[in-house]
């Protein structure tokens, strides 16, 4: 069971647009083997940042509004989302300490 809640189109707007926290997005598919790959990392982040960013997973296949609305046509990507706006986008799979900067940024 990953630590990161799952969001759904319908949910967006108030678990990520409304956040008071930043909320850092695994945009993911289950038939994609870099997604699965990055996963562990993502549950790292949910656990480390606990009470300071939110760490949420959509499923691009299932959920096919947002990730249009945000022009993502690659995945894994992952957003860092902070008072409604992107504050840093990434694509492809990415090392656990790069993941860790852009959040560090953006809690600041």
């Amino acid at each position: 069971m990953s630590q990161a809640a799952e969001v759904t189109d319908s949910q967006w707007e108030s678990a990520v647009l409304e956040s008071d926290l930043p909320v850092f997005i695994d945009f993911w598919a289950e038939w994609c083997a870099p997604c699965r790959a990055m996963g562990p990392y993502v549950d790292k982040l949910a656990q480390e940042y606990q009470g300071k960013l939110k760490v949420l997973k959509i499923n691009t296949q299932d959920n096919p509004e947002v990730p249009s609305r945000y022009g993502i046509t690659a995945i894994p990507t992952f957003l860092v989302i902070k008072k409604g706006e992107v504050v840093k986008q990434m694509v492809g799979s990415q090392p656990y300490d790069a993941l860790k900067k852009v959040v560090d940024a953006a809690i600041k």
